[in-house]
């Protein structure tokens, strides 16, 4: 089954040439000229991917992500302007795959979408894996084959960001993960972003467990070294 993309611009030509070298490529695309069109339509009906411009009337790229990652959690990359820099680093924090800045490549979109969709697919266990992957410490169950964060048997939603940030950490309780180091598994070498995006996403993890249990305290911060997950309950 193709996989399928949404493109988020409110350029059309922009769209039009997108969605053409995508379908080319055997993608199903949907599109949309703003961010609260396609909240609406990404909720109804959700892709395997979205490609977001950060610049857009009614509701940006950053605003859209995050009210779609809190109903639908979805990979994204943001397209952004050469004077973007500011907006990329948060939208990153806001949970973004990966950006790209115009004016790009079609040839290296495509890259950037193919290497999302294999780390997502990954994680999920798409290509054949199975639950015997599942990560269980202590209250904490992580199934990466159903992308499913459990505590204390409450369903946790995370985004693809945040689930490959608590798997890290919790792969090896007790130690302590830099923030490069977490980088690297959210993120993947390719991809430069500075500490303050894995602070944010941290900040978010927190926030997202203390939702479901006010006493989580399992994510741990070492001052000046990075995290680490502790699997005893405070």
């Amino acid at each position: 089954m193709a996989h399928k993309i949404a493109l988020v611009d409110d350029d059309r030509n922009i769209l039009t040439s997108i969605s053409i070298v995508l379908e080319q490529e055997g993608f199903e695309v949907v599109t949309y000229r703003d961010g609260a069109e396609a909240l609406r339509g990404l909720i109804d009906d959700p892709v395997d991917l979205a490609i977001l411009d950060i610049k857009m009337p009614r509701m940006d790229g950053i605003e859209l992500l995050q009210r779609l990652q809190d109903k639908v959690p979805t990979p994204a990359i943001f397209l952004t302007s050469k004077d973007d820099e500011v907006d990329e680093l948060l939208g990153l924090r806001m949970g973004a795959d990966d950006y790209i800045k115009k004016p790009f490549s079609q040839r290296l979109l495509i890259e950037r979408i193919k290497a999302v969709i294999r780390r997502v697919e990954a994680r999920n266990g798409s290509n054949g894996g199975a639950s015997e992957d599942a990560i269980t410490r202590g209250a904490l169950t992580l199934d990466p084959a159903q992308h499913m964060c459990v505590w204390k048997e409450k369903s946790v939603s995370l985004t693809v960001t945040e689930f490959l940030i608590i798997q890290a950490l919790a792969a090896r309780p007790g130690h302590v993960k830099s923030r490069d180091q977490l980088i690297d598994a959210a993120y993947g070498e390719h991809i430069y972003v500075d500490d303050r995006t894995i602070d944010s996403h941290i900040k978010r993890l927190r926030k997202k467990f203390r939702d479901v249990d006010n006493e989580f305290a399992n994510i741990e911060t070492l001052y000046g070294v990075g995290y680490k997950y502790r699997e005893a309950a405070a």
